[in-house]
């Protein structure tokens, strides 16, 4: 690819989003034709909460070449099936998310819609019993799968990983392809007088940075997008109202689970994500029913491990910003946007912001129709996450706080209210194919969180009651077969990717 204005491209922040807009870009640009810089503060930290993602980051390693065991063994990372839901229904219950499809999709229709007619039937199996993804969580098992192999249900999964690790494993990557790495703190930007571009960056030693087009990935703040170019945010506070997060670090009790679990809890949830050398630890919380002091006291009194640091908070304002590419400037991680990580789709929404920019980056000059169309998919991506969250507030039963009442009765989008419409009456949401979140995915949260539908497609009585039994009977074998076979998940990583330090 080659662009006669826009050879010279400025990185904004290093982390995790920071490094892989850089590692991708030195790959698939490559640093010939083009000079990749990237200027970061050792002084300035990273947030670091996006140890946990979803399956679609293998397409990301994929492209990138990486190896994956090496990618495990430099991040201490571990293998993740889903998220479990603790409490969030009522307390006392859970479910799970699981990355897997939910049986066999049949006869053009989806495996929910039998499984339905099977339960008003009385058959009296939890239907995550017909995923093997939650039965193998369950089991503490892992292993990869092969595509082209036998009939067995694949196994889908993504990883858990420490995100400082990350950032720094592919900083190695990407110095070696041949990115400009500059330390310093940008103290101003300077914008052309005509055009309102970004040109230079001033350095608080005074050096001096030019660019062509730039990379804002400096966190809450945007440096560029918003205290330069006043790009705007859109606040989603009053659907999503946790603001702050204490977060902390324990040591790890016995092997890790190859899931991350959520509890919900009395103003917000928390987050525990296994790895290889550590747990990480997270409440989100909203300040208004809960204070940062009791909210840092809670979180330490439910760790399961001694505490590797003190707690830091975090505060943020759910929302995106109102346009991602303002100029030569396009936003990226949290200087795009920030959704909490209740699905681990931060990673992913960089992943996304990436791959859109290189399918769609400029040659020459600016087209501003190409602009307003990456602008559009941004905003797209982050409304389709945004709904499938707060699904999982409105739609509970809990009232049992100030916080759950408040969320359980809130007025919610006419798009998430849609959904749940459809829902209600045949089990599903009919999600698109550019929605990131399938049929399977909607069904586990909303009938987990306890939204029973009334009805399931007409197509699904056509088959006999005998050859349903069948068909389900065959399903559940499968997964049986499959998950027996498996390795534990600790097994799995010490004899294929440990870290240095917990290698067995």
């Amino acid at each position: 690819m080659k662009s006669k204005n826009f050879r010279n491209i400025v990185i904004v922040g290093g982390g995790t989003a920071g490094w892989m807009a850089a590692s991708a870009f030195a790959k698939l640009l490559g640093t010939e034709e083009f000079a990749i810089t990237l200027i970061e503060s050792e002084q300035i930290g990273t947030v670091g909460v996006g140890e946990a993602t979803i399956p679609m980051i293998s397409m990301f390693n994929r492209v990138l070449e990486i190896d994956e065991d090496e990618f495990v063994r430099e991040t201490n990372a571990t293998f993740k099936l889903g998220i479990e839901f603790a409490d969030w229904r009522r307390v006392g219950h859970s479910y799970f998310h699981p990355f897997g499809n939910l049986g066999v999709d049949m006869d053009g229709i989806s495996f929910i819609h039998y499984w339905m007619r099977w339960a008003r039937s009385g058959g009296n199996l939890d239907y995550s019993f017909f995923n093997a993804e939650t039965e193998a969580a369950r089991r503490g098992k892992f292993q990869r799968t092969d595509r082209e192999e036998s009939n067995l249900p694949r196994i889908n999964y993504a990883f858990q990983f420490d995100a400082g690790m990350y950032a720094a494993y592919l900083r190695r990557f990407s110095e070696k392809r041949g990115v400009r790495r500059i330390e310093g703190r940008i103290d101003e930007a300077k914008q052309n007088a005509e055009t309102g571009f970004v040109e230079t960056l001033v350095l608080d030693d005074g050096r001096t940075i030019d660019g062509d087009f730039f990379i804002d990935c400096s966190g809450f703040r945007g440096l560029l997008i918003e205290q330069t170019l006043g790009a705007g945010y859109d606040d989603w506070s009053e659907w999503l109202p946790v603001n702050k997060a204490a977060a902390v670090p324990c040591e790890k009790v016995g092997d890790p689970l190859p899931y991350t679990r959520s509890t919900a809890y009395e103003a917000g949830w928390q987050w525990r994500i296994p790895l290889q050398h550590r747990t990480g630890n997270g409440y989100v919380f909203c300040d208004k029913y809960i204070s940062e002091d009791e909210a840092v006291a809670n979180l330490l009194s439910r760790i399961d491990g001694k505490p590797l640091a003190d707690p830091r908070i975090l505060r943020f304002v759910t929302g995106r910003r109102k346009k991602s590419w303002v100029k030569n400037v396009v936003a990226m991680g949290l200087a795009g946007g920030f959704l909490e990580p209740l699905e681990s789709t931060s990673i992913h929404l960089v992943q996304v912001a990436i791959s859109k920019l290189l399918a769609m980056f400029p040659n020459d000059g600016l087209n501003p129709s190409l602009v307003n169309r990456y602008n559009d998919e941004m905003s797209y991506n982050y409304e389709d996450v945004k709904d499938f969250l707060i699904a999982h507030y409105k739609v509970t039963e809990r009232e049992d706080t100030p916080f759950w009442a408040r969320v359980r009765n809130m007025d919610i989008p006419e798009s998430l209210q849609a959904k749940l419409d459809i829902f209600a009456t045949r089990g599903e949401v009919l999600a698109t194919q550019t929605e990131l979140f399938k049929e399977t995915s909607w069904f586990s949260v909303l009938a987990g969180q306890g939204l029973t539908p009334k009805g399931y497609h007409p197509l699904a009585d056509v088959v006999s009651e005998d050859e349903l039994k069948a068909r389900l009977s065959r399903i559940r074998t499968g997964i049986q077969e499959r998950v027996i076979s498996m390795p534990d998940h600790a097994t799995f990583i010490a004899q294929n990717c440990a870290a240095a330090k917990v290698m067995m």
